[in-house]
C-alpha cells in the first residue's frame, strides 16, 4: 500500500514538473513569435508589383473561414484597403501587415458588412504608427456621413488612449478618419480617384439597387492591373473595366445554396430570414456569371470573394463553383481569409498562396 502511494506521488510530481516545463517552453516560444511578428513588415518584404491580400472573404452571415469583406491592395510598397468588414483589420495584422502602414481606405458602398470594421481599422492604424493625420477614407457621396458617425462613436476612446499612452503614441490630431468623397461616375464611365508614384486607382459604377451609389475599383501599377467588383448584380460593363487586367476579384452568391437556407427558414417559420434570402438573389452575381465576365474581359485569373452563403461542409466548394469551369478557362480561386495573390511588376506571372 505504501509503495502504491509512493508511486502515485512520484507520478503526480512528475506531471506537475511536466506542466511547469510545458508552460515555460510555451512562454519562451510565445516571446519568440511576438518578437518575430513585431519585426515583420510584409509590405517591404514583397517584390515590387501589385498584390492582393484577402483580409475578409465573407459577407454578413457568420462563417468560420471568412470574415466581413475586406481586400488589401499593395502597390509599389504602399498599402491600401478596399472595404473594412468586421475582422478585416485583425486579419490584416495576422497576415503580417502593420495596420499602421495603411495609406487609405476605399469603400465600394455603405452596407453594414462593408463598413463595420472601419472604426477598429482607423484606431489600429492610428496607434500602430503614431499618425498625426486621420485615415483617409475614399468613397462616393455618403462617405462623409459614415466617417462622421465612426469618428463620433470613437471620440471617447480616442481621448482615453491619448490620456493613457501620451501624445507621442496617440497624437490627438491623428485619431479617426477623414472622408474623401468623389462623385460616382455615371453611364458606366470610369474615373481616377487616386494617383501617385505610378499607381492609379479608378472607380466605376455598379448596380446594387436599392443601394446607391455603389462602385467597383481598378488598380494599375507596374504594368499589372486588378479589378474589384464590389457588391453588384451581373453587369456586363464590368468586363470592359476589367479588360486587359491580370486579376478580377468578383463577389459571388450561389442561388442554389441560398435556396437551401430559404426553404429551411420557410419550413421553420423564420419569415424574416426567408424574406431576406429571397430578396438577396436579385442584387448579387452568381459564380457562373462572374466567370462569364472574366472570360469576356480576358483576365488571367478570377478570384471570388464576398462568398454567400458560408460553405461549412466538404463538397460545398464544388457546388458553389457549379458552371464556372465550363464558362471560363482561366485560373479560379474561391477565396477565404488569408488568400494572397501576387502580380510582380513588369511580368505576367500570377503567384497564389495563403498568409494565414
Amino acid at each position: 500500500m505504501r509503495l502504491k502511494w509512493i508511486l502515485v506521488l512520484l507520478v503526480a510530481g512528475g506531471a506537475a514538473l511536466l506542466v511547469t516545463f510545458r508552460a515555460e517552453v510555451a512562454m519562451w516560444a510565445m516571446g519568440r513569435v511576438i518578437e518575430r511578428n513585431l519585426a515583420q513588415n510584409a509590405v517591404t518584404e514583397l517584390p515590387d508589383g501589385l498584390h492582393l491580400a484577402v483580409c475578409g472573404a465573407g459577407a454578413p452571415l457568420a462563417d468560420a473561414d471568412r470574415s466581413g469583406p475586406c481586400l488589401a491592395v499593395i502597390a509599389g510598397g504602399r498599402l491600401f484597403v478596399v472595404d473594412a468588414g468586421s475582422g478585416g483589420a485583425r486579419n490584416l495584422q495576422r497576415m503580417g501587415f502593420n495596420a499602421g502602414a495603411v495609406e487609405a481606405v476605399f469603400l465600394t458602398h455603405f452596407h453594414s458588412d462593408h463598413i463595420d470594421g472601419l472604426g477598429e481599422l482607423a484606431m489600429l492604424r492610428w496607434t500602430g504608427a503614431a499618425h498625426t493625420a486621420p485615415l483617409p477614407v475614399h468613397g462616393p457621396a455618403g462617405v462623409e456621413r459614415v466617417v462622421a458617425g465612426f469618428n463620433e462613436a470613437y471620440a471617447l476612446d480616442a481621448g482615453y488612449r491619448t490620456a493613457h499612452h501620451g501624445a507621442g503614441v496617440a497624437p490627438p490630431a491623428g485619431a479617426g478618419a477623414a472622408a474623401v468623397a468623389f462623385e460616382a461616375p455615371e453611364n458606366d464611365a470610369r474615373v481616377t480617384v487616386w494617383e501617385g508614384d505610378g499607381i492609379t486607382v479608378s472607380a466605376f459604377p455598379v448596380p446594387h439597387d436599392p443601394v446607391a451609389p455603389a462602385v467597383g475599383y481598378r488598380f494599375d501599377y507596374g504594368g499589372r492591373s486588378l479589378v474589384i467588383s464590389g457588391d453588384t448584380r451581373y453587369h456586363p460593363p464590368i468586363a470592359e473595366h476589367a479588360a486587359g487586367a491580370d486579376l478580377l476579384a468578383h463577389e459571388a452568391l450561389a442561388p442554389q445554396l441560398v435556396g437551401l437556407i430559404n426553404r429551411a427558414a420557410t419550413a421553420t417559420g423564420r419569415t424574416g430570414i426567408a424574406r431576406i434570402t429571397a430578396d438577396i438573389l436579385d442584387y448579387h452575381t452568381t459564380p457562373e456569371e462572374a466567370a462569364r465576365l472574366a472570360a469576356a474581359a480576358g483576365v488571367d485569373h478570377l478570384l471570388l470573394y464576398h462568398i454567400v452563403p458560408p460553405l461549412p461542409l466538404p463538397g460545398l466548394d464544388k457546388a458553389f463553383l457549379e458552371g464556372v469551369a465550363e464558362t471560363y478557362g482561366g485560373g479560379v480561386t474561391l477565396s477565404r481569409d488569408g488568400t494572397f495573390v501576387s502580380l510582380p511588376a513588369g511580368g505576367s506571372t500570377i503567384e497564389l498562396g495563403n498568409r494565414l
